[in-house]
Formats: C-alpha cells, sequence, structure tokens
C-alpha cells in the first residue's frame, strides 16, 4: 500500500496574510535548509574552520563544537549531503530541515520585545550581530541569532512552533507586532 504524504508547515492554519506591514513585524519562513553539525572528537578548529570560510550557508554557535547551519542557497535535501563532503570526518551532520521552524523578528522594539521573555543581555555591545545563542524564550528552547541591527532569528522545534508565536505576540503587546509568512 502507497501513502501520499504533503508536507505542511508547522504553523499553516494558524497564522494567515496580514493586510498591513507593521514596524515590528515576526516573519515565518516557509522552507529553509536546517543541519545541525557536532564536530568529531578532536576535530572542532577544522569542523569549525571550514563551517566559517563558506558563503553557501550560515553557521550559528549552539556549545562548543557543535553548530546549527542555516541555508536559503541549498534546498533542505541537498544541504546535509553538502555539508558532509565538505566536513568529512571532521564532523557528523543531521538535517533538521523539517524539524525546526525558522522566525524573524525585526522593528525598532526587537530588542524591548525579547527581553520581555529572554533573559540574554541583547544590547549591540554584548550581542552583536552575527552572535548566536541557545536560549528560553518563556518556557521554549530556541537558538537566537542577531542578524542586523534590529533583526533576530530564532529557530525552534517545529512542535514549538505555535506555541513560540502565541508567546511572542503576548511579549510584544504593546509594541504592534504583525505577524506573517516571509516572503523572501
Amino acid at each position: 500500500m502507497a501513502y501520499d504524504y504533503q508536507a505542511v508547515h508547522a504553523l499553516d492554519g494558524t497564522i494567515g496574510a496580514i493586510s498591513e506591514r507593521r514596524a515590528n513585524h515576526l516573519a515565518v519562513h516557509r522552507a529553509m535548509a536546517i543541519a545541525v553539525v557536532m564536530a568529531a572528537p578532536g576535530r572542532t578548529a577544522e569542523a569549525a574552520g571550514i563551517l566559517v570560510a563558506n558563503g553557501d550557508f550560515e553557521a550559528r554557535f549552539c556549545g562548543p563544537g557543535e553548530w546549527l547551519v542555516l541555508s536559503e542557497v541549498h534546498a533542505p535535501e541537498t544541504l546535509a549531503a553538502e555539508l558532509s563532503i565538505r566536513l568529512g570526518d571532521f564532523a557528523h551532520i543531521v538535517d533538521q530541515s523539517h524539524g525546526r521552524v525558522v522566525l524573524t523578528l525585526s522593528g525598532p522594539d526587537v530588542a524591548r520585545i525579547l527581553a520581555n521573555g529572554i533573559a540574554v543581555d541583547l544590547h549591540a555591545d554584548a550581542f552583536p550581530i552575527g552572535r548566536a545563542a541557545n536560549a528560553l524564550c518563556q518556557h521554549l528552547p530556541v537558538n537566537l541569532a542577531r542578524t542586523g541591527e534590529t533583526s533576530f532569528d530564532l529557530v525552534v522545534m517545529r512542535s514549538f512552533a505555535e506555541a513560540l508565536v502565541g508567546d511572542l505576540k503576548i511579549m510584544s503587546r504593546s509594541f504592534d507586532l504583525s505577524v506573517d509568512f516571509a516572503t523572501r
């Protein structure tokens, strides 16, 4: 017996199209290639060097010898294979494209919104552009990365995406937040 499965985004049916994008905006990415890379024992420096030297993807720090790799250039089906070729025996790669959701929070009040639920110093001197950290947003584990002066990416497990969007809406009640799927 054959089954016909269709990919459905974790937030389909939860958020709808908006009529107007506001100054503070939460963009939900529909498809992003995501992989977790864990350096082989004693090979952290080699793996880090290969990940940092590439422009086809972005490696975000998760912990010692561990990175979350995101790419809009590669398809979810090919990112893990490409990383395996580049990293060889220096690291182990696990595809997470269908298991995680990427959200981009942007706007003039983004640091103040996030301060309502994340216990990380988000001042630009302490958390500059390009910095990433694993953190709790309210009660949910996320990988938080500053992607611009007024924008942050939050990567969350698929099963927690709806709860995270709900928490972000509550955290931004006094800041006029719009939520929609990303167009890029």
